[in-house]
């Protein structure tokens, strides 16, 4: 796994892969584009928190 983008970097529209609370443990990724973005801080040591399109919610790992 890369640098995990800072919230700067993720904007509303994007496609992004971010891991899902329940998925943590294994690390599987969910690709989606970003609905909301649900930290208020600029770094997350775990990732910036966002709402998909989907509807689903995690953090942005990877931007595609």
């Amino acid at each position: 796994m890369g640098i995990i983008p800072s919230r700067d970097k993720i904007t509303i529209g994007i496609m992004v892969q971010v891991v899902q609370k329940q998925d943590q443990r294994t690390g599987k990724l969910t690709d989606g584009k970003v609905k909301r973005i649900l930290t208020s801080s600029n770094l997350h040591p775990h990732g910036i928190k966002v709402e998909l399109d989907s509807g689903k919610i995690g953090r942005v790992q990877n931007i595609i």
